[in-house]
């Protein structure tokens, strides 16, 4: 079997792909995406959104870098309704602003399906001096219906003092959230 390598892809019609030297070329339809990697979306939080101490809160992801679907409520329940069924690549980050010289004790990123933790990262600190920012990661591969299963993100910050915040900011996009569809 002959390997094929793509040279390029066409910039202005982004419809054709150039395979090998000899320039033969595959063209799609025109707005065709491939049926795989879709829906998909990226949200963040534009500014700090202050939260009680030690209390698990729903992070409001509510400024959408893409939402190809139209799948992700960015306004109301800051959620990810997937309407195509698959298995989808889930990845957040939380970052942490403890205000006013408080430090850090933990910092938790929870993943929820349909109301329920399915992940969870943590960063513990207890007993360290990490200062007032922190982010935490968490990446995970789920199954969703296609119709009624929904994604959420919350966070909890335990600090040493004080009501911390969900650190956000634009255009660096400290807290964040996203998912694609990989497959069926």
């Amino acid at each position: 079997m002959a390997t094929l390598f793509v040279d390029k892809i066409d910039p202005q019609s982004g419809t054709s792909l150039e395979i090998g030297s000899s320039g033969d070329t595959i063209t799609t339809a025109t707005g065709a995406k491939p049926s795989f990697l879709y829906p998909a979306f990226e949200a963040f939080l534009s500014s700090n959104q202050t939260v009680t101490d030690n209390t698990t809160t729903k992070i409001q992801f509510n400024s959408e870098v893409f939402d190809t679907d139209n799948c992700y409520d960015n306004s109301t329940n800051y959620r990810f309704t997937p309407t195509v069924a698959g298995k989808y690549f889930v990845y957040a980050v939380l970052g942490s602003d403890t205000i006013a010289g408080a430090n850090l004790d933990q910092l938790n990123l929870f993943i929820y399906k349909n109301g329920s933790e399915i992940s969870q990262s943590k960063i513990d600190a207890r007993g360290n001096t990490l200062g007032s920012f922190c982010t935490v990661n968490a990446t995970l591969t789920v199954d969703m219906n296609g119709s009624s299963d929904y994604l959420e993100g919350f966070g909890q910050i335990d600090d040493t003092s004080g009501n911390p915040d969900f650190f956000g900011t634009t255009p660096s996009r400290k807290t964040l959230f996203g998912a694609y569809r990989i497959g069926s």
